[in-house]
């Protein structure tokens, strides 16, 4: 089997309300649909999804003009050869080249009739445990919010904070005074605070409000500063924006600078690289839960076979993506129930393309 043609088209999806984090506030997600076709007519489709500066125009742009064509005419069967290629032929770039990853594991699977999570090692569990985050707001929103949401069946709620500490603790005041303590929470502080010393403060100040963990208090490249906070904090402390790769993870764990990876298919560069990244994890005794861009349908579904196939997953997980728009490219509904992820199913990723809605959302024409 040999890839023919490889193409990527940008969308931009709404959401039924903006989301607010202090990163800022997001109206819609801007990702790119990737679609890898060969010469014995099977196609293989995966998404590029970021939140930061390229998206999915810029994903596309790579993709279509310089990734494509240093992969026409390779056998798509050899996912890590292809990986490995893209790494030494392209610095970074690592949503574009999930994208690409991604769709090779649904062609895959398609050729073996097998779904993905077979081929990431199997099947280790039965559902996926959920978490959904809630928007920056006025206190009473954030807590109507979290009402529906438990109505909904989530378990486990993430706040975002990290602004002023007088309003990080209204809002978890009104969370907890609205759903009281049915529900677990943790808390996103998005590098919000600047310095370590400041991180602990914030941190001591409110473990009153029962919580689960602290994800990513300072910024990415502040390794000591995350192991300062580390030592003298009780809450766990998990890393989101300085574990992009298998190499920030061995970072990390050289430095004992955090309890908990939070590992993302797209800025991992793909499904390989973040099952790389979990076994790491593994092997330090940590454990992780995979984290959300937003993703739309096909890198939801491929959120979830990473989650089905991974054993050390230790908390409820971003794996729903898809739920935070209001429409998706794929005809089918991902199995979402309870706050769970349930077993997709059929091979490959188990999706299949909605021509009709990638024709309204796309915005390359």
């Amino acid at each position: 089997m040999k890839i023919t043609k490889i193409e990527s088209i940008p969308v931009r999806v709404p959401r039924p309300q903006a989301f607010k984090s202090s990163l800022g506030v997001q109206q819609a997600s801007e990702n790119a649909v990737v679609l890898i076709h060969t010469d014995e007519g099977l196609t293989g489709i995966g998404e590029a999804s970021s939140i930061w500066d390229r998206r999915g125009r810029g994903e596309s742009e790579t993709i279509n003009e310089f990734l494509a064509q240093t992969l026409i005419g390779r056998d798509p069967l050899r996912i890590r050869e292809i990986a490995d290629h893209m790494d030494q032929v392209l610095h970074r770039s690592y949503p574009a080249k999930a994208g690409i990853e991604m769709a090779l594991y649904d062609l895959v699977g398609k050729a073996y009739n097998v779904p993905v999570y077979q081929l990431l090692g199997g099947q280790v569990r039965d559902r996926v445990l959920l978490s959904h985050s809630l928007s920056m707001g006025d206190p009473a929103e954030i807590a109507a919010q979290a009402r529906r949401l438990v109505a909904q069946g989530y378990k486990t709620l993430k706040a975002k904070i990290g602004r002023d500490i007088e309003a990080d603790i209204d809002v978890l005041e009104a969370i907890r005074s609205e759903v009281g303590n049915q529900i677990t929470l943790r808390v996103d502080a998005n590098m919000g605070w600047p310095s370590a010393k400041e991180a602990v403060r914030h941190i001591k100040e409110i473990s009153v409000f029962d919580l689960e963990l602290v994800e990513q208090p300072l910024p990415p490249d502040d390794i000591e500063g995350l192991r300062f906070v580390r030592e003298r904090v009780d809450l766990p402390i998990m890393a989101d924006e300085s574990i992009w790769t298998p190499h920030d993870a061995m970072h990390c764990i050289r430095h004992q600078a955090v309890d908990v990876f939070n590992v993302y298919v797209s800025e991992a560069g793909g499904l390989g690289s973040a099952a790389r990244i979990f076994a790491i994890a593994e092997a330090a005794r940590l454990t992780c839960i995979i984290g959300s861009m937003p993703e739309l349908g096909i890198g939801t579904a491929a959120q979830a076979h990473l989650a089905f196939a991974m054993p050390n997953l230790g908390y409820a997980s971003d794996v729903n993506g898809c739920v935070y728009h209001s429409g998706d490219v794929i005809n089918e509904k991902l199995p979402i129930a309870d706050g769970y992820m349930l077993l997709p199913s059929g091979p490959g990723l188990g999706v299949s393309l909605d021509e009709a809605a990638l024709d309204e959302y796309r915005i390359d024409r």
